[in-house]
């Protein structure tokens, strides 16, 4: 009988392929495979991941939108918050507990009406203890360096009430500018250069000194806890913070700082609201 070799080829050439891929499979199911090892990570309780940054609220903000505080605002200075709020600005930084005046920040809020049991009082000393060449002593525009007169007062007794108050003129000169609550928050009097700036009510003195732009070298009087007033653009200041001053006394000397020509900016603030003086002035 004759053989196929050809068919007897490719049988024994399949089969020695099946055994060779037999082979290889066996080889492998023996072989350990070296895998990547795979890194547990656990967090303990107690354990911080990642830095959390802490945000420092403004100085008092848990008072925001509360009656009685002001919350800043961009271009405020503590003396316009205290004008605005009929306060004295040294009042305001120590209900608030403001440590450097000069420097407060947008969104701290503030405090502008006292405490409970620690509202501010004003009276003047008695005219007794005033004499007429006590009144014209020079002062520097800033309040550290300001001259102190016999007309200062170590005590605050009680406030003399709204009704009471009898209001003056605080210089002779015409009136240039009525006023308006939007353009002109108080009357420009004319006058020279020099001329004499008299308290127009008896008073404390609250503020002295050239921080608030538009005002030139100023003087902020507090009658009681209602009204204040504002005499501006001086060229010589002649009283100091927290001295007490009568009705008519000569507190400075007209000038043109921080304005256009030689006048006196007056204001009289009501609760802090501007309100037209002339309603309150004596007519002419």
């Amino acid at each position: 009988m004759g053989v196929d070799m050809t068919g007897l080829k490719r049988r024994l050439g399949l089969s020695l392929t099946a055994t060779c891929v037999l082979l290889t499979l066996a080889a492998c199911g023996t072989r350990s495979i070296n895998r990547a090892p795979v890194e547990e990570r656990v967090t303990r309780v107690g354990e911080t991941v990642g830095v959390v940054p802490i945000v420092k609220q403004p100085q008092g903000f848990e008072h925001a939108g509360k009656p009685g505080y002001y919350t800043v605002k961009p271009g405020d200075t503590l003396t316009r918050i205290a004008l605005e709020n009929g306060q004295s600005p040294r009042d305001i930084a120590a209900w608030s507990q403001v440590e450097n005046p000069n420097r407060i920040e947008v969104g701290q809020v503030l405090r502008v009406v006292p405490p409970v049991g620690q509202e501010v009082q004003v009276q003047p000393v008695s005219r007794a203890t005033v004499s007429a060449g006590t009144l014209a002593q020079p002062a520097s525009a800033t309040p550290s360096s300001a001259a102190p007169t016999t007309a200062a007062s170590e005590s605050r007794p009680v406030a003399a009430t709204e009704s009471e108050i009898n209001w003056l003129w605080p210089t002779n000169g015409p009136v240039l500018a009525g006023f308006d609550d939007v353009k002109n928050k108080g009357l420009d009097i004319g006058g020279a250069a020099g001329d004499p700036v008299l308290a127009a009510a008896d008073g404390r003195v609250v503020y002295v000194g050239a921080g608030l732009r538009g005002y030139g070298n100023l003087i902020i009087l507090k009658h009681n806890n209602v009204y204040l007033t504002a005499y501006a653009h001086n060229q010589t200041l002649l009283v100091k913070e927290d001295q007490s001053v009568l009705k008519g006394q000569k507190i400075a000397e007209m000038g043109n700082s921080d304005a256009d020509r030689v006048k006196l900016h007056f204001e009289v603030r009501r609760q802090g609201k501007p309100v037209d003086p002339a309603k309150y002035l004596p007519a002419r």
